[in-house]
């Protein structure tokens, strides 16, 4: 007997289904969809915007120095400079001229105290490659100003700068190549720019008649206003085991703190890293300058980065202790003792 016909839309499905094998699915490949290129990142335009940047700020603060500095008052000195054959010698001049300085400053009464305009230093800065020395010249030296013996600080009250560069080419041998003079007001813009200038004091000292106050032996931080205190000294007075000793160097021993605070200045100066800071201390002394007029920003920028940090060789022109016929105690010129050091700065 023959079974039913096999439906061939039919399928058989067995009771147990480990009995048969089970059909394998084949697996099936699935292709991989192709990447998209990644897209490089284009960095030029970052490294050029860095570059141009780079350029710009010492652009910046070239015009900013060339527009300070074209503030500054010139004077025409040509004509009485002759200049250093071996080198670049700066007659720097320090005058003790209140215009332009605050009536409410400290100190004001001492600032403030005489009337006329003087020189409170002078002094030589010469300057040969990276060589920079400073020839302090007391004010109370005394030679021929005009014809006449006088202080050579009277030759710029009489004469002004053209009669001092005279007076110094003449009496000293020393060639000038440019001017440079500051007043109180400048020396006191100076300081703030810097914010203060440390100076290193063997003992606590003070001078009443210039408001000078060193509490204590060591480093001193000084402000504009002590800072011009202590340059203006002449009546320095130490406390040494509890006695109050006057110095008794007078004009001499002003010069050689007027070089310590020099020296200071150059170490603050090369300390700076930030460069508003340098353009605040130009800023600063560019209403209170007069300077040659073949001083120019570049020149005044390279004097700036010769002497960032340098350690100048000082020295004080030698001289001996004279009494006029008058009375006046002034200073003369130790020729013999000077003779060298005055060759080294011709």
């Amino acid at each position: 007997m023959e079974g039913p016909a096999h439906d061939p839309r039919s399928f058989h499905i067995p009771l147990d289904a480990s009995s048969e094998p089970a059909t394998a699915i084949p697996e099936v490949a699935v292709p991989a969809m192709p990447q998209r290129p990644r897209r490089r990142r284009r960095r030029w335009p970052w490294v050029v915007a860095a570059l141009t940047l780079l350029a710009l700020i010492p652009a910046f603060f070239g015009l900013s120095a060339w527009w300070k500095w074209a503030g500054v008052e010139k004077l025409d000195l040509s004509e009485v400079m002759v200049g250093s054959a071996t080198a670049t010698n700066y007659l720097v001049v320090g005058t003790d001229s209140r215009e332009g300085v605050d009536a409410e400053v400290e100190n004001a009464g001492v600032i403030f105290g005489s009337e006329g305009e003087r020189t409170d230093t002078i002094a030589i800065l010469r300057v040969d490659g990276d060589d920079v020395r400073l020839l302090a010249i007391p004010r109370d030296l005394w030679v021929p100003v005009g014809g006449t013996n006088r202080r050579i600080n009277a030759a710029f009250s009489i004469g002004g700068p053209e009669l001092l560069i005279e007076t110094v080419q003449d009496q000293l041998g020393i060639g000038i190549d440019h001017y440079l003079e500051v007043d109180f007001a400048g020396f006191l813009s100076l300081v703030d720019a810097l914010g203060t200038i440390s100076i290193d004091v063997p003992h606590p000292a003070f001078d009443p008649k210039s408001g000078l106050n060193l509490p204590q032996a060591g480093v001193n931080e000084l402000d504009s206003t002590q800072a011009l205190a202590y340059v203006r000294s002449r009546s320095y007075t130490e406390i040494i085991d509890g006695q109050e000793r006057r110095d008794g160097t007078a004009d001499l021993g002003r010069v050689a703190r007027q070089q310590a605070f020099l020296s200071a200045v150059f170490a603050e100066l090369g300390a700076t890293r930030n460069p508003m800071t340098l353009l605040d201390a130009l800023g600063g002394v560019a209403d209170n300058v007069r300077v040659d007029d073949d001083l120019g920003v570049t020149t005044v920028m390279s004097l700036g980065l010769t002497i960032r940090g340098a350690n100048p060789a000082t020295a004080t022109l030698p001289t001996t202790r004279f009494f006029t016929d008058g009375g006046a105690d002034v200073l003369l010129l130790d020729r013999p003792a000077a003779a060298t050091l005055l060759a080294e700065f011709a």
